[in-house]
């Protein structure tokens, strides 16, 4: 194991797990962004579980190394969905979408190693 596949995981971990709390907390800051990207507020529930999930299965991957890759995937697919929320559905500026952004690129960064 690189030191890449090492810090990336667990920084993925710490991100996918702090946006899901987030979530399922119904903070303040993710509602407001919730309303503004126009989606309900039941679809933030599974975007959170599917968050913890992959949090999950990021933690399981130094033990079982296969799980690396269909989670980044997850990891993949719900950036993409990210940023598209961000930038076309809430039209938010590019910095808001900046923090989806690197974690796609973490994600996708480890789909290639």
């Amino acid at each position: 194991m690189s030191v890449l596949t090492a810090i990336l995981p667990i920084v993925l971990f710490g991100m996918f797990t702090f946006s899901a709390i987030l979530k399922f907390s119904r903070s303040k800051s993710m509602v407001q962004h919730w309303n503004e990207y126009r989606y309900p507020l039941w679809f933030m529930d599974i975007i959170a579980s599917l968050e913890l999930l992959g949090a999950i299965g990021m933690l399981a991957a130094f033990w079982v190394p296969v799980l690396m890759k269909y989670v980044a995937v997850l990891f993949v697919v719900l950036m993409l969905g990210a940023i598209h929320a961000h930038l076309f559905r809430a039209r938010h500026k590019p910095i808001m979408a900046l923090n989806a952004f690197f974690m796609l690129v973490f994600a996708a960064v480890l789909l290639l190693v």
